[in-house]
Formats: C-alpha cells, structure tokens, sequence
C-alpha cells in the first residue's frame, strides 16, 4: 500500500488521477494547442529541408518524439485539475518540448542519414535552438503563478521536458566527436535515479524543492551548450562538461542520500507541504 502511495505521488502518468475525468474544456484546449505546435513543428522541419542536406529521419525522429510527449500529455491532463484549460505555462513548457523534438531530429540526421555533417552552420543553428529552449525554462513555472495555473501537472510536465532536453544536448556534444562518451551520462542519470525508484520503492518518495537542482541543471545545459558552440579551446570544454557531470553526480547523490534516510510517511507529508506552499506563492 505504502509503494502504491509513493509511485502515485512521483510518476507523471498517474492511474489513479484518470478516473477522475478531465474537462471537455481543458481537452480541446490541450489538444489544439498539441495540434497547433505539431503542426508548427512539420513546417519547420520543411524549411530545414530545404536549407540543409536531409533525409526523412530526422522529421521521423522530431515528430515521434513529439509524439510521445503528445501521449503523456494528454494520458496526464487529469492533474491539471481543476484548471478548464491548457494555460501559458504549459504552452511555454510544450514550446520547449516541440524544441526539443527538432534537436532530436538534426541528432538523427548526424547519427543515421550520412549526409548532414556538423559543420558551423549546424552548429549554430543547434546552439540557437537549444539557447531558445533554455531561456524558455522558467518562464513557464512563474507564468503558472502569476496566472493562478499551477498544478502537479505543469510541474510534471516541466521536469520530463528539462530531462529530454537534457538527454539530447549531451547525446549532441558526443557527436561533435570533441567530447567522450562519459558526457553522455549527464542527460541517463535522471533515467537512472528513477528506475532506482522501480527497483527500491523509497527511491521514489516525493523530492523537496530546491533550488540546488535548479541551478546545477542550469549550468549543465549552459557547458553543454558551450561545448556545443565550440567558443572555447576543446580542453576547456571537456573540463566544464566534467564539472557540469560532477555538480549533476553530487546532487543526485544528495537526494538519493536523503531518500534513503526517510520513511515513506514522513516524506511524502513533507514534500506535499512544501508542494501547497509553493503553488500558493
């Protein structure tokens, strides 16, 4: 009962929030705004085409990622309650999705097409997208309270894009072929804290918020994002890679530590407190 609790407060697609049903409001609004940014993502994999040397992967790879994101989207809604309708927040945070969802498509290109070489041009268009995506995070948690639309979906929906985003920057910089394959586990590690969760059910206890993950992530986007650019000497980007990688160890270290010195009980009341507080400011 007691791992039945956690998994209900920790996964983003929850079973026991879908027998509540979702707004018919809320669910035109999530899907034309689903709709609209899909669409917004084909037009711009189009024009890409028409610049660069692509394939049919790479809009394969965009659109079936964005395709999953759609399903968790619209599996997930039920925790927007009571909220009748998508909002900004998320549509900043679906914006940074469909971002997300083009740098997986270029990744496709360079790992399978054999055409798209990772010139200055590729370069920059990537660090122009991924600096987009990154100036979005945050935006959408303070347009969530600014606009009374906070909710543990929003929040969800947030971290599961910041991951995916994450994921694919570092898998980016490991084909500039600059960086080891190490760089790597700075977009697996989060995957690996939460299949901890599925293999020792207290791993997945709720988390405080802190500010600490907030920033470390930060940086971590911005050294990738460095690395990626190639502003600085390549020497100097694998070292602020590795610090990036060890700030990422050493705070998912801190939480895994800190799990592993509650009960079940105790956390999950003191993450829902800080969750209220945090939503009503």
């Amino acid at each position: 009962m007691v791992t039945k609790t956690i998994r209900n407060e920790t996964s983003w697609s929850i079973s026991g929030h879908r027998k509540n049903p979702v707004p018919s409001s809320l669910l035109i609004s999530a899907v034309s705004q689903l709709a609209l940014i899909g669409g917004a993502i084909l037009g711009i994999a189009v024009l890409l085409g028409s610049i660069l040397p692509l394939s049919w992967r790479g809009a394969v790879a965009a659109l079936s990622c964005y395709g999953v994101v759609t399903a968790l989207v619209v599996a997930s809604l039920p925790r927007h309650a009571p909220h009748h309708s998508f909002g900004l927040a998320n549509s900043v945070t679906l914006t940074r999705a469909s971002l997300t969802a083009l740098l997986w498509g270029i990744l496709a290109e360079l790992l399978f097409g054999n055409v798209l070489v990772l010139d200055f041009q590729v370069r920059w268009l990537l660090v122009f997208v991924a600096t987009a995506a990154l100036l979005s995070d945050g935006l959408d948690g303070w347009a969530a309270r600014r606009s009374g639309m906070a909710s543990d979906f929003g929040a969800h929906f947030d971290m599961e894009v910041d991951a995916l985003f994450l994921l694919v920057l570092s898998m980016l910089v490991y084909a500039t072929g600059e960086i080891g394959d190490w760089v790597i586990a700075s977009g697996v590690l989060r995957y690996a804290f939460v299949l901890s969760g599925y293999v020792r059910p207290q791993m997945a206890m709720p988390l405080l918020p802190l500010w600490r993950r907030k920033i470390i992530c930060v940086l971590q986007f911005t050294v990738l994002i460095v690395a990626l650019a190639r502003i600085v000497p390549t020497a100097a980007a694998q070292m602020l890679c590795l610090g990036g990688l060890a700030l990422l160890c050493y705070s998912f270290a801190a939480d895994l530590i800190w799990l592993a010195s509650k009960s079940p009980s105790q956390s999950i009341e003191q993450a829902r407190c800080q969750r209220r507080s945090k939503l009503l400011h």
